[in-house]
C-alpha cells in the first residue's frame, strides 16, 4: 500500500479534509494518510506548487500526493493523475504540478500523465464543487491500492503550467520578487541558492559583501542562520528551500516591511 499525501486550501474548520480520509479509508482501510498543509492561500496555486515542489524530496518512493487548490472546480478544467519519477500526483490540471514537473524534466526522470475519465474510480454522485472528496480522494486511493496510472485515464502530453516568474541577472547581482510568506512572516524569493553561490567563498558561512534592497530597506549581508544577530533584526538568509528569504529575527517580515506577493528584491554584489 502507497501512502497518500495530503494538501489543500481547505482550512481544517469545516470538515473538508476529514471527509476527503473519510472517502480514502473507505476504499483502503487502514491507508497511512499524511498531511502536508491545509492552510495554503485559498485559490494560490502558486503557494501550491512552491509548497509541493519543497516537500517531494522527503517522501519515499511511490507516495501518491492528492493536492486540492482549485479555483476552477466544477468548470471544464481537467483533472489529472501523473508520475513523476517514483511519485504520484492526483488533482486538479491547474499549474499546481509546474515546479515538480519542470525538476522532473531538468532530471530526466520518468513522466507520465492522465486526464482522469474514468469514472468507476470516481464516488458515484459528482459534485460541482467538491472534486476532492468526490474524484481526488477516490482516485488517489485506488492509485495508493496498486492501480496503475494507465487504467486512471487517457495519456496526455499538454499539462496546464504556470507562469513563475525568474530573476533577472544585472551587472553586480539579481532583481528577483517575493514568491511566498509562510505563517512567521518570512518572505521567500525567487532568488535561489545557485544564483548566490559565485558570492561567497562558502555559502553555508553567509554572504558578507553584498546588499539585499527591498524598499527604503538595506540589509546588508546574507546571513547563515536567523541566530546571528539580535532580535527584531531584519536580516537576510538562504532558507531551508535554497532561496533567499528576508526575516525579522523572532519577529514577522511581512508586517515589519507591509510586504506583499510579487514585491521587488535586489540584491548588489559590493566591490
Amino acid at each position: 500500500m502507497r501512502p497518500i499525501v495530503l494538501m489543500t486550501d481547505f482550512g481544517t474548520e469545516d470538515g473538508y479534509v476529514g471527509i476527503m480520509k473519510g472517502v480514502i479509508e473507505g476504499i483502503i482501510p487502514g491507508a497511512t494518510v499524511i498531511d502536508l498543509s491545509h492552510d495554503l492561500p485559498a485559490q494560490s496555486i502558486l503557494a501550491g506548487a512552491l509548497t509541493l515542489q519543497r516537500a517531494v524530496d522527503y517522501f519515499p518512493a511511490k507516495t501518491v500526493f492528492v493536492c486540492v487548490v482549485d479555483p476552477g472546480v466544477g468548470t471544464a478544467r481537467r483533472s489529472i493523475a501523473a508520475q513523476f519519477g517514483d511519485k504520484f500526483y492526483v488533482g486538479p490540471d491547474n499549474g499546481i504540478i509546474t515546479l515538480w514537473l519542470e525538476a522532473c524534466e531538468k532530471q530526466d526522470l520518468t513522466v507520465e500523465i492522465v486526464n482522469l475519465d474514468q469514472s468507476q474510480y470516481w464516488l458515484p454522485n459528482l459534485s460541482n464543487s467538491f472534486h476532492g472528496r468526490d474524484v481526488y480522494a477516490p482516485t488517489g486511493a485506488h492509485l495508493a491500492s496498486g492501480v496503475a496510472l494507465k487504467d486512471l485515464g487517457s495519456s496526455i502530453v499538454d499539462p496546464v503550467c504556470i507562469e513563475i516568474p525568474v530573476p533577472q541577472p544585472t551587472n553586480r547581482g539579481w532583481i528577483g520578487h517575493i514568491l511566498h510568506i509562510d505563517h512567521f512572516g518570512n518572505l521567500a524569493t525567487n532568488i535561489e541558492r545557485k544564483h548566490l553561490t559565485p558570492f561567497a567563498e562558502n555559502i553555508d558561512q553567509g554572504i558578507e559583501k553584498v546588499r539585499v534592497r527591498y524598499g527604503e530597506y538595506t540589509i546588508r549581508g546574507i546571513q547563515s542562520t536567523f541566530g546571528n544577530l539580535p532580535e527584531g533584526t531584519l536580516t537576510a538568509i538562504i532558507d531551508s528551500a535554497g532561496r533567499l528569504s528576508l526575516s525579522v529575527v523572532n519577529g514577522n517580515a511581512q508586517e515589519y516591511l507591509k510586504a506583499e506577493i510579487g514585491d521587488g528584491v535586489r540584491v548588489i554584489r559590493e566591490l
